[in-house]
């Protein structure tokens, strides 16, 4: 899943080219099969003849990957400048395929840092690799955490080094690109809701543009661009950093990617914790996962405006949930009329307001700011609400995480080509659930007219050798909704599953509430689990 951008310098436009915040999701599980076939037997079985050789390929080719990089490690260095990655964080780079099935074409070079474990020599149980989500997101500010001594983390670091990494297209491994960064953040963007049927014509005509550009400015890399060579890379990483075994942390979309990769190197875990699980059956990946999200982010929507109601002694806003709804339909209809200072329209309200339903830690600041428009100072809303134009680097990095979010779901899965049944569903689901879904919609559309291959998903499962697994997840995540981890609990034999019940945070394990703090630490310690599945209380709901 993807997360959120949640400053003014960091806020990201949809691929359609409606600013909002960049949803939940991963790139889906693409199966390594090269051709689909049809539904004719001669050319199926020809279809499936090829996929399977080609995924015998790929198997050798990551084979060889991992040889050469066992053998080759990884120089570390200090990190350039530029970075942002201060001593005694570490960087360098793990080289491999662009395409596993030709191990010796062409290469490229993923970005990996670390910070050595804080313990003694003998407290070291190896190397924790963390991926943040996305897809799109990068890793390397895991190391930091250590750095920042961040208590949640403390015992784990004793452990372990904790190493990140920049997937394959993101930041400074092999980026990929759809358009202009400068482009790509200018504002106001057309109003994510639609008005009538222009309006979505001109959403449509954004997405396919969008969808082009890819292929101009990145085509070569596109078919690659999939979760399951992700996991691949991920296991060369593993070789390179000297692990025989994988410990890794999957937040959102991280978890998709784990599950990839104990279904493909099952042998090769060692401990694994999903946290905020994306759904991984082959029938929601990733079309039917987003409009999950549409109610989800709905509900939690409510949770938000419901806490501001009974903080109106502190905002203003209204003392009920249907006055807070009001008030943000004011300030819709407000920005749509004249945006505000002239770049915050409707669009860069919704990119900028969903930071509440994703992380409850935004509650208190996004009610600040809007109390503080109502009462005459517009100031900090459009402060925060608006693209920083001037940061070249900051835009960027957003428009190359929105390229690699696009590229690795439209890659990983089939997408609906009918624009009849995009319409019907969102159509449908916007009639309960308005805040998020045609801004979802445009978010994916690219996906509709996507020129380059799309695989089918990976079916997930526990192939003999995988070990127990954790998963910890929100009951009201709306990013990542709840049936996904129950989903992914039933695929993953022996796994547990901890629930923060009454919830809504997305990617809890970096949230102090003990009762899955410690359990988080005793697995990844010990490996120890419950004998059962446990249920923990909420963390501390937000005052102002």
């Amino acid at each position: 899943m993807r997360r959120t951008r949640g400053t003014r310098r960091t806020a990201v436009l949809g691929s359609a080219g409606t600013l909002v915040a960049v949803t939940l999701i991963a790139g889906a599980v693409a199966a390594p099969t090269a051709n689909a076939g049809t539904e004719t037997g001669g050319t199926a079985d020809a279809g499936a003849r090829f996929g399977k050789e080609r995924e015998d390929r790929e198997a050798r080719g990551v084979a060889l990957a991992a040889r050469r990089a066992a053998k080759a490690g990884v120089d570390w260095k200090d990190c350039p400048a530029d970075w942002g990655l201060e001593k005694p964080i570490q960087c360098g780079w793990v080289t491999v395929p662009l395409d596993y099935a030709r191990p010796d074409g062409k290469q490229i070079k993923l970005a990996v840092d670390r910070i050595g474990n804080t313990g003694t020599k003998g407290e070291r149980q190896g190397a924790l690799v963390y991926n943040p989500g996305g897809p799109g997101a990068s890793g390397l500010r895991f190391p930091r955490r250590v750095v920042t001594q961040n208590k949640l983390w403390e015992k784990t670091a004793k452990a372990y080094d904790f190493v990140g990494f920049e997937p394959r297209g993101v930041g400074h491994s092999a980026p990929v690109s759809c358009m202009d960064p400068q482009e790509f953040v200018k504002a106001p963007k057309p109003d994510p809701i639609p008005d009538n049927e222009a309006d979505k014509r001109v959403q449509r005509k954004l997405a396919a543009e969008y969808a082009d550009g890819c292929q101009e400015r990145s085509g070569a890399l596109l078919p690659h661009m999939t979760t399951p060579n992700t996991a691949r890379d991920l296991d060369v990483i593993r070789a390179a950093l000297g692990e025989k075994k994988l410990n890794f942390l999957g937040v959102s979309y991280g978890t998709y990617l784990g599950a990839v990769y104990g279904t493909l190197f099952p042998t090769h875990v060692r401990r694994m914790v999903f946290d905020s699980v994306v759904n991984p059956r082959t029938d929601k990946i990733w079309y039917e996962v987003n409009l999950d999200q549409d109610t989800a982010f709905e509900k939690r929507l409510i949770d938000w405006m419901t806490w501001v109601a009974k903080n109106d002694a502190a905002f203003h806003l209204g003392d009920t949930y249907g006055e807070v709804r009001a008030q943000w339909e004011k300030l819709r209809a407000t920005a749509k009329k004249r945006p505000l200072d002239g770049v915050v329209g409707p669009a860069e309200l919704h990119s900028y307001f969903q930071n509440a339903p994703y992380y409850d830690s935004y509650w208190v600041q996004i009610a600040t700011n809007w109390s503080k428009y109502v009462a005459g100072d517009p100031k900090p809303l459009i402060e925060a609400a608006s693209p920083d134009m001037d940061d070249k680097a900051g835009n960027a990095a957003s428009e190359n995480s929105n390229a690699v979010y696009t590229a690795v779901e439209c890659a990983d899965a089939k997408w609906p080509r009918s624009w009849r049944k995009w319409d019907r569903d969102n159509t449908r689901i916007h009639k309960t659930s308005p805040f998020f879904t045609w801004g979802n919609a445009w978010m994916n559309l690219p996906c509709a007219t996507w020129s380059s291959k799309q695989q089918r998903p990976l079916e997930i499962e526990s192939r003999k050798g995988l070990p127990p697994t954790l998963l910890v997840q929100a009951t009201r995540d709306a990013a990542t909704p709840y049936p996904g981890a129950l989903e992914l609990h039933k695929h993953l034999k022996g796994s547990r599953l901890v629930t923060e019940k009454d919830a809504g945070s997305h990617g809890i394990t970096n949230i102090p509430n003990p009762c899955l703090n410690d359990r988080v630490d005793a697995y990844l310690l010990t490996g120890r689990l419950d004998s059962s599945d446990v249920t923990c209380g909420p963390h501390a709901t937000p005052k102002p």
